[in-house]
């Protein structure tokens, strides 16, 4: 409304006059409470009211007693008299008398006194009772009165009004806070929608920092930038930059992805909102989508903040695959409003997604493109340095001994993750304890990763001696085609004590530390596993069950060469490789095609089968001395296979020893004949060119 004179509103001139904040209602249960509370009042007044009249005791002498419409009437002590009531027969009930008055009801059904009087006491009264029935009719049966003894009026009100109620409200509660996911009172049904993240601000700081994360150095670098880009965001936006939206954390179980998050909320000093992917499902229809809108509706009050959904796989699977394949598909649902969210807000809310996932494959590519996950940091298994890192870590609460070392315990434990090198360190300060050492030695760091490779030690498992000797000539089969193949991995230690669930003997290996394997190579590897089965047959002429994950580590290995990486001459240069399901099931090749592979890895597995029969019965007598030394010893190391075989042919140091000890200096003058070598080679090519 506009003034006509000063052309200013109204509103203007009247000072200071305070606004009030439009709060909206918030869902209160304690109405329901109030209603549920007066109906039950209102029910039980309903049933148990006293509408009984009071009349006088000559009154009741003549229109009811000497009548003969009494039915019966009971007296009580009611505080400081005697109450009377009288109670009337069905039949007499109809009389216009006593249609005057009514007694309890209980829906329109007459069931209580219909009238009462007072007495002096019940002596006087039965007194009183037989002289008025003195001149009764003899057909009239007389009337005596029945006394009882009744409880405070206000314990009776308590039981018969309030005790219902209480337990009627008691079961509400309970029903309420079942139904909320059992927190924070009986409202929490009204609250399903509401995001089940957890906050982490400056009331409730993570104290990890990137102090406690090793071997990541990449991938410590991509989020410390991100935490640097809500610490400073002008130092990145004045160059026209904008700050990214969200960061895939990608990699296998257990090499960090959480505790890189729990890093992140402890050193970017702002809030930071942490919940996994099935926290936003549930069973009601619409919850999940409803929680993501009050996820980012909080997000962006606490701005700038984190979210980090974990095990993002749990809602961001691709649409259209697996479970249901319409529109109504409750997951389908979250995702897209997870979608529209992350798109929705602006590039400068300083709102950073973070997740994590160990299968990205099946992950809904809208999902991971630009502008939503705008970086995929990819978290792999640590290598040599990554893993002496982390054992520095895990090492610093343990009371070792002064021949632990971290450098030595990295290279004996390749392809090992950062939780299982934790696993490692705690296991081996429980061997010590169990031992009743004061401190952790390296024997006690080995048998940890004994027990986390092969299980549980089980020497007092029964075994027959046949049985026995079938697992000594299997392990060292093992062993012998590991010492006299080029490719194969080198042999740390040979066992023949049960351990885990099924396996009676092991040989550990040391793997290269490398990411691209040749046909050779490759076969060498078949070759190894063949082993422990080639040798029961030369041996024993026949085969066991022991050879089962040896022939199941073949069988993946020979289809992965031959439909995978393409290492077949007719099947050819194809792969069939299909992570994200693609094809649906179906074989993206013909029947003849299928044949073909068949025949192709059948004909593999028995080259190799051939291959390493030849090998072992070239060497079969250090193979057979192995197998007696271990039926003695029980454990055979590379020390004990150097002295029964001697130096494994193939002289090429391993990593272990390269790490340890340091890499060889090559002597100036085999430097520069091999510099001489490869000039020849390059004049060779030029003048093929040419």
């Amino acid at each position: 409304m506009i003034n006509k004179e000063s052309k200013t509103p109204i509103q203007n001139k009247i000072p200071n006059i305070p606004k009030r904040p439009n709060k909206a209602p918030k869902n209160n249960i304690f109405w329901i409470y109030g209603l549920i509370i007066l109906g039950v009042f209102a029910l039980n007044m309903f049933l148990n009211g006293d509408e009984s009249k009071p009349v006088s005791y000559e009154t009741f002498e003549t229109q009811m007693l000497l009548t003969g419409d009494v039915e019966k009437i009971i007296a009580y002590k009611s505080d400081d008299v005697v109450k009377v009531e009288v109670f009337i027969k069905k039949e007499s009930l109809k009389k216009p008398y006593f249609a005057k008055l009514k007694g309890n009801s209980s829906f329109g059904i007459a069931t209580g006194p219909t009238a009462y009087f007072n007495a002096g006491s019940i002596d006087g009264l039965s007194a009183q009772l037989k002289e008025s029935q003195k001149n009764l009719a003899p057909e009239i049966p007389r009337i005596s009165p029945m006394v009882e003894t009744r409880a405070n009026p206000w314990a009776n009100i308590f039981i018969t009004v309030f005790l219902p109620i209480i337990l009627l409200a008691a079961v509400w509660m309970f029903m309420m806070r079942r139904m909320g996911g059992g927190g924070g009172g009986g409202g929490q049904i009204f609250n399903i929608g509401k995001s089940k993240a957890t906050l982490f601000d400056k009331e409730s700081q993570v104290n990890i920092t990137f102090n406690d994360v090793a071997g990541l150095e990449e991938a410590k670098q991509e989020v410390m930038e991100i935490v640097d880009f809500l610490k400073n965001p002008k130092k990145y936006t004045n160059l026209g930059g904008k700050i990214p939206k969200g960061a895939l954390l990608v990699g296998s179980p257990g090499t960090g992805k959480t505790l890189l998050a729990k890093a992140v909320a402890g050193e970017a000093q702002v809030p930071f909102f942490s919940l996994s992917g099935s926290d936003f499902v549930e069973m009601f229809v619409g919850v999940g989508a409803s929680r993501v809108r009050d996820l980012f509706k909080q997000a962006k009050d606490k701005a700038p903040c984190i979210i980090f959904i974990d095990e993002v796989d749990a809602i961001g699977r691709a649409r259209g695959k697996g479970g249901m394949m319409g529109g109504n598909d409750e997951r389908e649902n979250t995702l897209n409003q997870l979608l529209v969210e992350m798109d929705g807000f602006g590039t400068d809310s300083g709102i950073i997604i973070l997740a994590a996932t160990n299968r990205p494959d099946v992950l809904d590519s809208a999902l991971l493109r630009p502008g939503r996950f705008d970086r995929q940091i990819s978290i792999d298994k640590p290598d040599l340095n990554g893993r002496e890192q982390i054992f520095k870590v895990h090492l610093k609460p343990i009371k070792t001994n002064e021949g632990v070392e971290a450098k030595k315990l990295s290279a004996q434990t390749p392809g090992f993750a950062g939780a299982e090198i934790a696993n490692v360190c705690n296991e081996a300060a429980l061997i010590a304890a169990r031992k009743n050492k004061e401190s952790v030695d390296m024997q006690d760091f080995q048998d940890a990763i004994d027990r986390v490779i092969g299980g549980l030690e089980k020497k007092n498992k029964i075994i027959s001696p046949e049985e026995r000797k079938i697992v000594a000539y299997h392990e060292a089969g093992h062993a012998i085609a590991g010492w006299f193949l080029e490719h194969a991995d080198p042999l740390v230690k040979v066992s023949i004590v049960p351990r885990g669930l099924a396996a009676l003997g092991y040989a550990q290996y040391l793997p290269k530390e490398q990411f691209l394997y040749t046909i050779e190579q490759l076969s060498d590897q078949m070759c190894l596993a063949m082993g422990g089965r080639v040798a029961e047959d030369i041996f024993f002429g026949r085969i066991s069950t022991g050879a089962q994950n040896d022939l199941e580590r073949i069988t993946k290995l020979a289809y992965a060469m031959v439909t995978i990486y393409g290492m077949n001459k007719k099947v050819g240069n194809v792969s069939f490789h299909d992570p994200n399901n693609e094809y649906n099931f179906n074989k993206p090749y013909s029947d003849k095609t299928a044949e073909l592979i068949d025949s192709e890895v059948r004909l593999l597995i028995e080259e190799v089968y051939a291959k390493t029969k030849d090998l072992l019965i070239i060497n079969k007598e250090g193979l057979e001395k192995i197998a007696l030394k271990l039926l003695e010893k029980e454990i055979l190391f590379q020390t004990d296979l150097e002295e029964i075989l001697g130096k494994r042919p193939f002289d090429s140091r391993t990593a272990y020893d390269e790490f340890v000890n340091g890499p060889t200096e090559t002597p100036v003058e085999d430097a520069v004949v091999v510099v001489e070598e490869e000039k020849e080679v390059i004049e060779e090519e030029k003048i093929l060119e040419v």
